[in-house]
């Protein structure tokens, strides 16, 4: 069965689902997959940058997994290629703790005998996701002062991956800091 549009999980509708261990160390939720991204720091991490730039949620909801990394690939492969590698520091802010679940169901001809409708129809795990509030910080790059256009194009092109609005904010220093 393919996999159900993004549409479908953007909202905040149910309380946060997410993996539990018990004190031995056994989880309660079982069968969850991996998240798809697995970097949350890209380019130079020891350096400290006189600018940072924010990508800031403008609405509440849900960011897949699958979203997160195509939106941390698209903007690490930007700055790499305009500024090179040890002149930025980008880092994911978010971490997709909640268990996305589907309840499968067939839509094809004859799939009447395949599928039990609303019976037992708490799902099972499909993926997770990241909830944000508004004003949440997904995205934080530290750059220098000449790229700072750069890092603008690169948070644009990121927030097109992401099922709600999102603005950019740039915040300069006196003195170079490191990314929060």
């Amino acid at each position: 069965m393919p996999k159900r549009p993004g549409k479908c999980y953007r909202k905040l509708e149910s309380r946060p689902y997410v993996k539990k261990r018990t004190r031995r160390g056994k989880e309660l939720v079982r069968g969850v997959p991996d998240p798809k991204i697995r970097i949350f720091h890209m380019g130079n991490r020891k350096a400290e940058f006189p600018v940072l730039v924010y990508l800031i949620a403008e609405e509440a909801g849900q960011i897949r997994h699958f979203a997160l990394e195509a939106a941390r690939i698209t903007a690490n492969r930007f700055l790499d290629k305009s500024i090179g590698k040890e002149n930025y520091h980008l880092k994911i802010n978010i971490y997709p703790h909640h268990v996305l679940r589907e309840n499968k169901m067939m839509a094809f001809a004859g799939a009447d005998r395949l599928q039990d409708g609303m019976r037992r129809a708490f799902g099972k795990p499909i993926g997770t996701a990241a909830r944000v509030r508004v004003g949440t910080k997904i995205m934080i790059v530290g750059i220098k002062k000449g790229h700072i256009e750069k890092a603008k194009e690169a948070f644009r092109r990121a927030a097109m991956k992401f099922p709600m609005p999102c603005k950019i904010v740039v915040e300069e220093f006196e003195t170079p800091v490191k990314v929060p």
